[in-house]
């Protein structure tokens, strides 16, 4: 048995004091494997809360030219990127992107600041790594109704983790992120309820999302939200990502379609008009989604890893 005065312990002569884990064993009487059992026990029960200062992102010679291409505040770089030729490389990437993404916003949110969460794999994996760290009289709201699908945890999952570790209030949207027709989700629209919690949309100063690219493969196919053949219309139309659930094509502007008119949430005119939309995203496959959203205006601090920073700074090479 133990209790949290023991795992504080074994935290601090481990993290503070820096002695190894088994000098740590031979001080508490115990064995080596019991310390690593503590330590992370520490962990998962935030008696311990490993920081890594977000702004050391933004150090190297990427970000500060990446930040002076494309006209962003900041730029987090992650200098580890996985490597393209291993497998699921996708989720890799993205759980390494989170990773840095989850340290920066401490950098980034301010006191008072109302902020919406997007959803999506990336979305996910960044809200289990935010630190617990309380900022001031902020709001978490959720950007786009729930979905249901076993690919990543809910919508509302994210911004409600997001908050609790924030200590900040949460907004989720009680409402499908697609509905089966316009005039369902019209409907749903002026339910007072929905009516008010998209009000509060209208109203926020940052949000925080991923992007998506626009092949068969997209998580909106497997999150049933539209089909093959609205993918294959709106690439036809143009399009080169996903922002939001909307389309937008390589300038980052809106491709208008089918499933525009069945979606509840956030506009992408409303998240332009904050003043800083944090991308956080990286991967060959996300690239050209990720520089429609960058040429699009919606993004006021990137967060990514150094060998999608490399494709960023070097176009024609990514396109290659």
């Amino acid at each position: 048995m133990h209790n949290d005065g023991v795992l504080a312990t074994a935290a601090m002569l481990y993290y503070k004091e820096g002695l190894t884990q088994n000098e740590i064993a031979l001080r508490l009487g115990v064995s080596r494997p019991t310390v690593i059992n503590y330590l992370r026990l520490a962990r998962e029960q935030n008696i311990v809360d490993i920081r890594i200062n977000g702004a050391s992102f933004t150090a190297s010679n990427s970000s500060r030219e990446l930040k002076e291409k494309f006209g962003l505040k900041d730029v987090y770089v992650g200098d580890y990127a996985p490597d393209p030729g291993i497998e699921n490389y996708n989720s890799a990437v993205n759980k390494h992107v989170a990773r840095v993404g989850a340290m920066a916003l401490h950098d980034i949110l301010q006191p008072g600041e109302m902020v919406g969460a997007a959803w999506g794999e990336t979305m996910q994996f960044l809200s289990q790594e935010v630190p617990y760290r309380l900022i001031e009289d902020l709001t978490v709201c959720q950007l786009n109704g729930s979905m249901n699908t076993s690919l990543v945890s809910a919508a509302e999952s994210v911004a409600i983790r997001i908050s609790s570790r924030l200590g900040a209030d949460c907004f989720t949207l009680h409402a499908p992120a697609v509905l089966s027709s316009p005039e369902l989700a019209e409907a749903l629209r002026q339910e007072p309820a929905i009516k008010n919690q998209l009000e509060k949309l209208r109203s926020l100063d940052r949000a925080i999302f991923s992007v998506g690219n626009c092949d068969s493969e997209t998580p909106m196919v497997q999150m049933a939200l539209t089909s093959k053949e609205e993918i294959d219309w709106y690439r036809n139309n143009g399009a080169v990502g996903v922002l939001c659930g909307y389309f937008i094509d390589p300038s980052g502007q809106h491709v208008e379609g089918p499933v525009d008119g069945r979606m509840i949430g956030v506009t992408l005119d409303q998240v332009r008009r904050t003043k800083g939309g944090i991308l956080v995203a990286g991967g060959r496959s996300k690239f050209d989604a990720i520089l429609a959203t960058l040429r699009g205006g919606y993004v006021s601090h990137l967060v990514t890893d150094d060998l999608t920073a490399h494709w960023l700074l070097n176009e024609t090479e990514a396109a290659a």
